[in-house]
């Protein structure tokens, strides 16, 4: 195989990647809306999910913009889904936290994404050793990426 043909491999695998990721947001607005949320609100749910944080964590753990997460957050606080709470280490930024309605929430989003995440991988034929596969070739490109 020439460089050319790497190179050029290496690009349509990127647009298979941006298209498997923009299928998979499509399908996740959809499974979100059926339970009536945004694949905004679920994100930032499940980055909560593992335990209180702030705005800007939360919004560091997702790439995005911190302004962009506390309008999510505000929408989440109004529709009792979380609640901020006082920060020991930092007056001026409270921690945000799932509560019960919002974990159930959570719960309800992720049996209906596992549950249609199953289908696809079934209609797809593909085995775990076909994902660590895959998996392992992305990662290694992430670090090429990330040691320049």
């Amino acid at each position: 195989m020439t460089d050319r043909e790497r190179v050029d491999a290496y690009r349509l695998l990127m647009a298979d990647v941006y298209e498997l990721a923009g299928e998979s947001r499509r399908s996740s607005e959809e499974l979100a809306g059926a339970e009536g949320q945004t694949a905004a609100r679920w994100h930032v749910m499940s980055v909560l999910s593992d335990g209180s944080r702030t705005v800007a964590s939360a919004a560091r753990r997702l790439g995005l913009a911190r302004q962009s997460v506390q309008r999510v957050v505000d929408d989440l606080a109004c529709a009792a889904m979380v609640e901020l709470r006082d920060n020991p280490d930092h007056r001026r930024a409270p921690l945000v936290t799932l509560t019960e309605a919002g974990r159930n929430t959570l719960t309800g989003l992720l049996e209906r994404s596992d549950a249609d995440r199953r289908e696809v991988v079934d209609r797809a034929g593909l085995s775990l050793s076909d994902f660590e596969e895959a998996r392992a070739i992305l990662r290694r490109l992430v670090d090429a990426l990330q040691r320049r």
